[in-house]
Formats: C-alpha cells, sequence, structure tokens
C-alpha cells in the first residue's frame, strides 16, 4: 500500500539494496566511538526514505536497547540535532510537535499553523490528529480552540478535522455556484459572510478550487516559505527544517523549481549561502540538487 506521506517529486527516494540492521550497526558504530561520525550518520540518514530510516530506529533499539532519537539527541547539538532527529521522526508525530510548538507560549505562530493545516491531506491531517492526542493527552482541535479566536479559529477547525474533499475530479456547476457564493459573500455586500468562505476554501477539493481560480499552487507557497526563512539576517531554522523534511519525500523537486522562479536563484545556493557546518551538508543533501 502506498504511503500518504509520499509523492512522486520528492529529492529522496527508497534506497536500493536496503538493509536495515547494517545501517543500524554503522549508526552505532558512528555514535558510540570516540567522537562522533557525523559524517556516516548524514549519508545514511539523508539517502533514506522516512519509512525505510523508522525500520533503522527499529533495529537499532533492538541492538543497543535505546531510542535512536534519544541518542542523536543526547550525542548531537544546535540545529543539526533537531533536523536529524526529525528524520527519524514518523511524518504524522513530527507535524504534530510542530504544531504544538506554533501553539506553546506566548502568541501563537500562525504562519506555521496556516502552513501545516493547508498544506496537508485530509488522510494526513486525520493521522497527525491522532498523533497529537497520543503525544498530548488533548485534541488537536481543542488545541487550536483555546489558542485562536474567531474565523480564523473556525478555518483551522474544519482543516484540522481532515474534511476536505480529496477526490480528483471537478464538478463545473458546483464551481460556478460556488464562484457566486464567493461573490456574494464578498465584493457585493458590505461586512463579508465569512462562514461562506470558510466552507468552501476549506472543504472543497483543491482541483475544485483550482477551478475557481482560489487554490494557490502548494510548492509555489512553500518556496516562499522557504525564501522568507532564508531571507536577511538570520535563518529561521523552524520553517527551514520543517518544509525540508516534511516535503522531501513528496514535492522538494517542485518547490526548488518555484524557489528559482521566486527569487532568481536556486535553493541550494541559498542553503549554502545561510548555512553551515554538518547542518548545511544535510539539508543540502536533503535538498538534492543545485538548479
Amino acid at each position: 500500500m502506498a504511503s500518504i506521506w509520499v509523492g512522486k517529486r520528492g529529492t529522496i527516494r527508497d534506497y536500493a539494496g536496503f538493509n536495515p540492521s547494517v545501517d543500524a550497526e554503522a549508526i552505532r558504530k558512528a555514535i558510540r566511538g570516540i567522537g562522533t561520525d557525523e559524517k556516516t550518520l548524514i549519508s545514511i540518514l539523508t539517502e533514506r526514505t522516512n519509512a525505510q530510516r523508522l525500520l533503522i530506529a527499529k533495529e537499532y533499539q533492538a541492538l543497543c536497547g535505546k531510542e535512536l532519537k534519544d541518542d542523536l539527541k543526547g550525542d548531537l547539538s544546535g540545529h543539526f540535532k533537531h533536523l536529524m532527529v526529525a528524520l527519524v521522526t514518523p511524518p504524522a508525530v513530527f507535524d504534530a510537535k510542530q504544531l504544538k510548538k506554533s501553539m506553546k507560549g506566548m502568541g501563537t505562530n500562525e504562519d506555521a499553523l496556516i502552513e501545516i493545516l493547508t498544506t496537508r491531506t485530509s488522510k494526513q491531517m486525520q493521522e497527525i490528529g491522532h498523533a497529537y492526542y497520543t503525544a498530548y493527552k488533548k485534541s488537536l482541535g481543542d488545541e487550536i480552540s483555546s489558542e485562536t479566536s474567531g474565523d480564523f479559529r473556525k478555518a483551522l477547525l474544519i482543516l484540522a478535522n481532515g474534511r476536505r474533499d480529496e477526490s480528483l475530479k471537478v464538478d463545473e456547476q458546483l464551481a460556478r455556484k460556488d464562484a457566486q457564493i464567493l461573490y456574494n459573500a464578498g465584493e457585493k455586500r458590505w461586512g463579508t459572510d465569512e462562514d461562506a468562505f470558510t466552507d468552501i476554501l476549506c472543504l472543497r477539493s483543491f482541483p475544485q478550487l483550482k477551478l475557481i481560480r482560489c487554490a494557490r499552487n502548494t510548492p509555489a507557497f512553500l518556496a516562499e516559505r522557504l525564501y522568507r526563512a532564508l531571507k536577511g539576517a538570520g535563518t529561521d531554522e523552524f520553517t527551514l527544517n520543517r518544509i525540508m523534511v516534511s516535503r522531501s519525500e513528496i514535492d522538494l523537486l517542485d518547490i526548488r523549481a518555484e524557489f528559482k522562479k521566486l527569487s532568481g536563484y536556486s535553493l541550494y545556493s541559498a542553503i549554502k549561502s545561510d548555512t553551515s557546518g554538518d547542518y548545511e551538508i544535510t539539508l543540502l543533501k536533503i535538498c538534492g540538487g543545485d538548479d
């Protein structure tokens, strides 16, 4: 059965001749030796898919009696540590943790919430909701309700419930009707009928929304997020790590193309000039090439 977390435009593909126990042993040596062998860690973890990395983690635990993510946390540091731990985390759990971080402490990181909730499919959202509850013993919906308000809250809750239509079929008649509703709700009257907007934009399938010309191209949206994360003084590693890891098996090739279109230079060169050390090496391997 094809994973709901894998697309056709990723930079990381299944590693041929994959042997999880051989990889687990190599990682054990890399971590246990005098000083960590980062080169081995990077080459194994960036050249295997998430499904393969999770099998390595399972073998590692059987071999060492400890969780691979805990040993990586104990052995590595800084942004490099966060990136490597993200690589050995199941996608739904990774997204659940990112959502939690976006709602933690003072103020909510609304951009991160919007990014995750609008770019995941309904099936993915259902898995994320389950992972969230397992990790935090509180439903994602309850968390969103307590951290946001108004129409923004309503839209996020619909998205978090994974209720978007997933079909690829488009209905021209429905599109015309929706377009009219959006027009009536928006331009034609003082005060906007946000409920109509929210229902249509959050529940219709993406192909359906493209027909009404109000769906953004996901890779272009994520390329813009990366551009902002890498632009100016300081790097937004929270956003950079999330997009690079979560899209590496879905559409990172398309995101790279959109990044170049938007900025005039490649994502690879932007990462190269903005990061350093093992963190840079790992991101460049995930990026998969220069454009």
